[in-house]
């Protein structure tokens, strides 16, 4: 075994060069077999994922893959790859432009400005990159030009003239959109653009101009198809693969490649778990992404980033599980899209599809490819951009509509985040030192009471102020979201267990949780609790609460053997509470022994 063979591969943990990726020794999960599947499609490919998914180190490993000046690489890059064993007639036979639109600020004021410079420094780079495959004349010739639109329009004669064909790449596409949309003093500028004569428009009408010639491919990325609709009337040569089966895999990681990971680092650095205890631990945190309803049948897919993180902590500290389970990076990322959820919304309607989803466990609606930004609030249009930001992910279909849940607890703790953040506003909270205090003595000292008896006083509080906006909805989600948001637990519902169907019904009232202790991390964690909540209205009588009582028995005891409780709570004593909830009192807290 060689010295370089002996080294581990270092861990691309949020790189995006893919040349580094492959010749400073990273380790690389192999996605070149899609290359095929990509030359077959349509040559003006639109594709659509979630943040943190490895959407440009796909990119720019098709960059490299295509551009005519990596033709000497090619063995060194793809050799022993799948496509380097089965390489396709154009490899390495483009002139290759690529674009990031997230580069240069999206806010409506300047934008043209910014867009243009950004765009000529990339084209001026591209013609002296080429220079010796374009005409003499081709930086003249666009230097002769002013505007992103007209100076594409140069560099698709310079290709042109030459005979060369150009593939261009644009990642983040709807950086744009996302940022105006985000603020609603914004709207009406932004209208103007994508609809009316603006640069962006603009500079979208010169690629479809120029795909008569030389713009022979086009590859175009983005978290949202808001952006795409608003262009299709004049941008109509491109073609959604986002929910096409043969890509659901095209970029995150499915399990098989996550066990081959762990496996491969397993042989240089002391592990203190089985590869099945590790997907175990990862599964309910990274996984349980599907992106086309033709894949139900096949595994879900991993969050690469998110799967990256894990490792290299893992490694790095010698087996021991990273401290926190969510990299601050995705809190970054949901925190933005957040901002673009809450537009123009207001708080009933909000957080009524929030708050189902939440106290369901997901919903269902039609599944939209594409929709126009001053739609962007109808109901299914609304939870399509859920499931596009990767905030739900497919499970099913019922009766002609999509089923969507939450995939995992990762985007599970940003929703709940966003329900904090929205009762905030409304002046529904909880005083963070109070919360981690209460949520403590549960953990540590079994003290359970306390902290339940605190979320019903906050949500009398509530009521009283806000009579219009208290209910069934308020006292499941703020209790939920409340009872979750702990580092201590990893919360495991009803519905995570398979207890109910696609349809989302099941045992009625509100989802049994188990709050699994997260031993891992927090060894010392000496109690669990299995909870079953129930909502009963105001004027329920003390026989309807008696009965709900009776009923919560049956399913909390039906829940933990579902979940195997036994096998997760470690050492830790289990609890088994019912509460009921009687309007905003706490007509049942109680523990079954």
């Amino acid at each position: 075994m060689t010295t370089e063979q002996q080294k581990p591969k270092k861990l691309p943990y949020g790189m995006q060069n893919w040349e580094d990726v492959r010749l400073s020794n990273f380790y690389y999960v192999d996605k070149t077999r899609f290359i095929p599947e990509i030359e077959a499609s349509n040559r003006y490919f639109f594709f659509i994922r979630p943040r943190r998914f490895g959407k440009s180190l796909m990119m720019n490993m098709l960059r490299q893959y295509y551009d005519i000046r990596k033709a000497p690489l090619f063995e060194r890059l793809f050799g022993d790859l799948w496509i380097g064993q089965h390489p396709t007639e154009e490899h390495n036979t483009y002139l290759v432009l690529y674009l990031n639109f997230s580069s240069f600020s999206g806010d409506l004021e300047g934008y043209k400005e910014r867009m243009d410079d950004y765009c000529n420094t990339h084209y001026e780079g591209f013609v002296r990159d080429y220079a010796d495959l374009l005409p003499a004349n081709a930086l003249e010739l666009l230097r002769s030009k002013k505007g992103a639109a007209n100076q594409l329009d140069a560099l698709v004669r310079s290709c042109n003239e030459a005979g060369r064909q150009m593939y261009l790449f644009i990642d983040e596409y709807d950086h744009f959109t996302n940022v105006i949309l985000s603020d609603p003093n914004t709207e009406h500028g932004y209208k103007a653009e994508p609809h009316g004569t603006g640069a962006y428009r603009g500079f979208f009408n010169a690629i479809k101009a120029g795909s008569d010639s030389a713009i022979k491919r086009l590859f175009v990325t983005g978290v949202s198809p808001v952006t795409m609709d608003d262009l299709t009337s004049g941008f109509n040569i491109g073609t959604n693969y986002t929910m096409q089966p043969e890509f659901n895999a095209m970029v995150g990681f499915t399990e098989q490649e996550v066990r081959e990971m762990l496996e491969y680092y397993r042989q240089f650095y002391p592990f203190r778990h089985t590869t099945d205890e590790l997907l175990e631990i990862m599964k309910p945190w990274y996984d349980n992404y599907c992106f086309s309803v033709k894949c139900l049948d096949e595994p879900p897919m991993y969050n690469s980033d998110m799967v990256l993180y894990f490792v290299y902590f893992y490694t790095k500290d010698k087996g021991q599980l990273p401290d926190k389970m969510l990299d601050s990076n995705i809190r970054t990322d949901y925190s933005k899209l957040r901002m673009l959820i809450r537009k123009d919304r207001g708080f009933e309607n909000d957080a009524s599809v929030i708050q189902h989803i939440v106290e369901t466990g997901g919903i269902t609606a039609k599944l939209k490819d594409s929709f126009p930004s001053e739609r962007i609030t109808d109901p299914d249009n609304f939870v399509s951009l859920l499931y596009y930001f990767g905030l739900i992910t497919i499970a099913g279909t019922y009766r002609g509509k999509t089923v969507f849940r939450i995939p995992n607890q990762t985007v599970r703790e940003q929703i709940y985040s966003y329900l904090s953040d929205t009762y905030r506003d409304n002046d529904l909270s909880v005083e963070e030192r109070a919360h981690s205090l209460l949520m403590e003595n549960m953990a540590y000292d079994g003290s359970w009471k306390p902290f339940f008896e605190y979320i019903t006083e906050t949500l009398k509080r509530f009521a009283s102020q806000r009579d219009l906006q208290k209910g069934e909805a308020f006292v499941h989600g703020f209790t939920l979201s409340q009872t979750c948001m702990t580092n201590l637990y990893l919360p495991v519902s009803e519905l995570d267990a398979g207890v109910r169907d696609l349809s989302g019904r099941g045992s009625g009232g509100y989802a049994d949780i188990y709050m699994q202790p997260m031993l891992g991390i927090y060894p010392d964690i000496e109690h669990s609790y299995v909870l079953e909540l129930k909502y009963l209205p105001s004027k329920a009588t003390d026989t309807e609460v008696m009965a709900a009582r009776e009923t919560a028995i049956g399913q909390i005891t039906r829940y933990a053997e579902s979940v195997n409780v036994e096998r997760t709570a470690g050492h830790t004593k289990v609890h088994r509470l019912i509460l009921i909830w009687r309007g905003m009192e706490l007509a049942v807290a109680e523990e079954l022994l």
